[in-house]
């Protein structure tokens, strides 16, 4: 005890001394006082984690709160927190080991000499790992010398793969695998790289081959496969974590995300260079403006959730900011996490506390996208344009065909379609309208209108409509005008004198319904002209018999026409009642009073003689106001009254016409949709960034930042522009430093997320963070030496696939040795090949291969495996996948982020609105029950079992030799074979092929 404190006084005394000679010895602030600053304090008292409302991160709290006074170390509370006694430690710091005795003794002569703290010093809590962090360096490529040559300056080769791999294991005393037998190979190479399973005739073509380089000729095949891109974009798309939907709680659709997701897989059929890949990416629309798969490569920035209330709808200035952030920080983490494996967004609080990236950095990184936003847009306007001309093109030529068809075969014109501005032939635009108030073409929805004038007849510029007028018939004794010639009708009851929304082309604004007896007539052919009392309609019968009397055999201007129709009340159910009426020139022929939804359909068959001039159409609200009344003519159409009489050349033109009518179409659905994708667009001024304290929107603090990358990579300049750079180029600057030769880190992410993909688990089994609080390379020096590959095969992703495919590493079987197991359980340093489960999507396809039900289509839009009820929260009500459009690849899904399809979800497909570098693989009870009694995989067990009588007969034995062909590319062994004929022979072929889909052999891949 007294020697302890001997030795107490002996340091005290030291101190004392010390801080005598302070004024002879002047310390320097910067690398004596602040890193004990550093080391002891800033995790609590920093600007964004100022506990006791103090932060050291500058004098100025300390000078404020008199913690120091210059000159004065007794009356600097500062020293009397972190100074400990004999009886009581030392207050500072909490929950941590004090300073020493030194450290204490530097502080007091720091204060005693002045308490100098330059202010461009700022203290910040130190990062576990630094810029010599080992993913920061340059890349080292390891080189052999030739083994024939004795010479120093002789030429050196590269080593390959397995040499690396096995002077690891040599390290270790391990030894890899045999290689796996062909039949294991040709599955897991062709599930690798193309996601489905081999047919039986490629298995028994390849296991026959005498060729020593079958193998790289399989490869190359299965590499020139479009269904390549289609395997590999579902990779990137996780990273990217797309979907076609915003997510959020107003799920709402986004129509055009697809063009991204084709961009992506015609990327990699393409073998695009992966450089390029990523520039197209980040900035593609402005490094190749004219370039339009370029610009819709920008879908990438857009591809993550998006919160429409909070960036929209809101009327909280406060809450829309806090959603851009969010949505700042999403770009900002998808760009840096996908290319760099950096985890940037650990530092929008504060410092990163693992990696070395600071707060400024972060906030100088998210300034580069802070000029964009997502949004729906057109690829270019010249695309746009182009497409425009070529669809009316098309269109006009079709329209031609269609009337002439319809003259020819007696099918009349649509009235309906008339309306929607089209010749009568299916030409008109679906729900476009006429304003019964005068008689312009309207194309949004109406609710009550305004300024209406009662019994006001309107002319129409439309070819055959005369025109339109709102009715009201003061107790039958109105004459109401209803023709441009001035006749008039009377007779109709008194109405409020209101209307509703316009006469249509489909069903009217806010209609209850478009079914009426089983009928929907917006579909199958169907049509249906819409009118809300209170509104009628004239239609010019001259110009309708004139244009279907023209070139054919009756040419009189007097053809007998007819009008047919099914009139209904397509409101709801209940007391709503409207009545409807039909004029022929001035003429009641048909009147319909009281009509309700219960009374369902009512035919109408009018003839119109040679005479007649005009057919006019009424609603009205049957006195009781016009709500829900909603009348409907379906299926309205005027035709000759007897069927034209055919010519043989008649015959002829109509089978010219209906081939060239489908070669039309066949253009017509080879545009698509409209140029459209979604993607980003330029904001109207470029935002100010600034740094937030503790990433709190409200609280942005110091001068605008530029737009900046990270200075830990020192061999790269991070200057990226200055505040008056504008958003594309920022984003330009971006590209280039993210892919610039010199950047170690870009490559070594992508050809480890590369091997990740091929072996389950990358050299660095953290693939999306290679940071501090990442893992380690298993073999650093083959990681830098494929990162080198890549730049010496001019970035093409599919060299370093065959590669890495055609490697011994990767041809090894899996077979587990218990020796080698007990040195590396994780198999981290490659013994073997590692067995995996393939994905719920390649599941779902290989589901479909084998069953024959896929369905080859590629592109386009996604196919919707739901039923969509729009709402202010659309609901996706997911339906069994039994129709040839839903039997696609599963990477053609169209995927809703807050209605996952619970199917895919238990086979562990990922959450879309978050970025998923690694797939979690799960084993659950549900995943077993799924897979045997989900009605897909039923209905999918019923095909594969059509498929194996179709193409092995009625014989058991032949029917389960071909059945593990198909699901497991091998043949039964002779017990399989015994059990599986007795199993068909007792429950039925069905059962076998629900069991084959329920291996482990056939979800997994050796």
């Amino acid at each position: 005890m007294v020697r302890n404190r001997l030795l107490a006084f002996a340091m005290v005394l030291l101190a004392t001394c010390a801080s005598s000679r302070g004024a002879d010895s002047p310390l320097d602030f910067q690398s004596q006082v602040a890193p004990i600053l550093q080391r002891h304090c800033i995790r609590c008292h920093s600007p964004n984690n100022n506990q006791g409302e103090l932060s050291l991160a500058t004098i100025d709290d300390l000078r404020a709160n008199e913690y120091v006074i210059a000159g004065d170390p007794e009356g600097s509370y500062l020293l009397e927190l972190i100074t400990s006694t004999e009886s009581q430690p030392a207050a500072m710091p909490k929950e941590a080991n004090p300073l020493s005795d030194a450290e204490v003794a530097l502080i007091r002569q720091w204060i005693i000499q002045g308490a100098t703290w330059p202010s461009d010093v700022v203290v910040k809590q130190q990062s576990k790992a630094d810029e010599t962090w080992w993913s920061l360096q340059p890349l080292h490529v390891a080189k052999r010398m030739s083994s024939d040559s004795n010479l120093s300056d002789a030429p050196r080769s590269p080593a390959t793969i397995d040499e690396f791999v096995r002077a690891k294991l040599a390290d270790n005393q391990l030894t890899m695998n045999p290689p796996a037998d062909r039949r294991t190979l040709i599955r897991r190479v062709t599930f690798d790289l193309i996601g489905l399973p081999p047919t039986p005739r490629d298995v028994e073509s390849f296991v026959d081959d005498p060729d020593p380089m079958a193998y790289e000729k399989l490869v190359d095949r299965l590499l020139a496969s479009p269904h390549y891109g289609e395997r590999y974009a579902r990779h990137w798309l996780d990273l990217a974590h797309y979907a076609d939907t915003h997510g959020f709680e107003r799920d709402m659709r986004r129509d055009n995300a697809w063009r991204y997701r084709d961009y992506v897989i015609e990327s990699f059929n393409e073998d695009k260079p992966y450089h390029r890949f990523v520039q197209e990416q980040i900035a593609g629309d402005v490094l190749w403006p004219d370039d339009d798969q370029a610009v819709i490569a920008t879908g990438f920035l857009s591809a993550g959730p998006w919160d429409f209330v909070g960036q929209v709808e809101t009327k909280s200035d406060q809450l829309r900011r806090s959603a851009r952030v969010l949505d700042l920080d999403d770009m900002t983490t998808q760009v840096m996490t996908t290319t760099m494996a950096l985890t940037v967004n650990c530092a929008r609080c504060h410092d990163h506390k693992l990696d070395p990236i600071s707060q400024r950095e972060y906030y100088q990184l998210q300034s580069v996208f802070a000029g964009v936003r997502r949004e729906a847009r057109v690829v270019s306007d010249s695309s746009l344009k182009a497409y425009e001309s070529a669809k009316q093109q098309w269109i006009r030529r079709r329209n031609q065909i269609d009337f002439e068809l319809a003259r020819l075969q007696g099918d009349g014109l649509d009235l309906a379609d008339i309306v929607g501005g089209g010749n009568g032939s299916g030409s008109g635009t679906f729900r476009q309208g006429i304003d019964v108030r005068n008689a312009k073409v309207q194309t949004r929805d109406f609710g009550k209108l305004g300024n209406v004038v009662p019994n006001r007849f309107a002319a129409s510029d439309f070819d055959f409509v005369d025109g339109v007028f709102v009715p009201s018939g003061e107790a039958g004794q109105a004459k109401i005008p209803v023709t441009s010639t001035g006749i008039t009708i009377s007779g109709l009851p008194t109405t409020s004198g209101d209307a509703w929304d316009m006469i249509r082309n489909g069903p009217v604004a806010s209609q209850h319904s478009p079914e009426l007896d089983g009928i929907d007539f917006t579909r199958d052919g169907h049509s249906l002209l819409g009118l809300h009392a209170n509104a009628g309609i004239t239609f010019d019968i001259s110009a309708i018999r004139q244009s279907l009397a023209e070139g054919a055999a009756e040419t009189s201007p007097g053809m007998p026409l007819r009008f047919t129709a099914q009139l209904g009340y397509f409101g709801a159910s209940g007391s709503h009642r409207a009545d409807a009426w039909v004029f022929v020139d001035g003429q009641n022929v048909a009147e319909f009073k009281q009509l309700g939804r219960e009374d369902g359909l009512q035919p109408i068959e009018i003839e119109l003689s040679p005479a007649v001039r005009f057919l006019t159409l009424v609603s009205t609200d049957g006195g009781n106001g016009i709500g829900h009344d909603q009348i409907g003519f379906g299926d309205p159409r005027i035709r000759p009254k007897t069927s034209p009489t055919r010519s043989d050349a008649d015959a002829n033109r109509i089978e010219t016409l209906r081939g060239e009518r489908d070669e039309v179409t066949s253009k017509l659905d080879a545009l698509g949709p409209p140029p459209r994708f979604y993607g980003v667009v330029a904001e109207q001024t470029l935002p100010e960034v600034r740094l937030l304290t503790r990433g709190n929107p409200e609280t942005p603090s110091g001068e605008i930042l530029p737009p900046s990358a990270l200075s830990a990579l020192t061999m790269l300049e991070p200057e990226l522009g200055t505040i008056t750079t504008d958003e594309g180029q920022r984003r330009v600057a971006l590209a280039r430093w993210i892919t610039s030769i010199d950047n170690p880190l870009v490559r070594r992410v992508i050809v480890n997320r590369l091997w990740h993909w091929h072996f389950g688990q990358g050299l660095v089994d953290t693939p999306s963070d290679f940071g501090f609080g990442g893992g380690r390379p298993s073999h650093p020096e083959l990681l830098d030496w494929l990162a080198e590959a890549l730049l010496h095969h001019d970035w093409s992703l599919k060299a370093m696939h065959r590669l890495i495919v055609t490697s011994d590493t990767y041809k090894q079987s899996s077979r587990h040795r218990e020796p080698a197991a007990k040195v590396d359980a994780e198999n981290r340093l490659l013994w073997r090949q590692n067995r995996q489960r393939i994905e719920a999507e390649a599941i779902r396809d290989a589901v479909l291969f084998v069953s024959g039900k896929l369905n080859d289509r590629r592109g386009g839009p996604g196919f919707e495996d739901f039923d969509y009820q729009d709402a202010y929260a659309p609901i996706y009500t997911y339906i069994t996948a039994d129709r040839p459009e839903l039997w696609r690849r599963s990477i053609y899904r169209y995927i809703v982020r807050t209605t996952p399809d619970r199917f895919l979800t238990t086979l562990d497909c990922p959450d879309p609105a978050n970025l998923t570098p690694k797939r979690i693989t799960t084993t659950t009870p549900l995943q077993s029950l799924a897979l045997f009694n989900n009605e897909f995989m039923l209905r999918q067990a019923r095909y594969f079992a059509q498929r194996i009588r179709r193409e092995a007969g009625d014989d058991p034995a032949a029917q389960v030799q071909h059945a593990f062909a198909l699901a497991l590319g091998r043949q039964p062994s002779q017990q399989e074979a015994r059990l599986a004929t007795e199993f068909v022979d007792r429950q039925s072929l069905f059962a076998l092929c629900r069991s084959l889909f329920n291996l482990n052999e056939f979800v997994y891949v050796d």
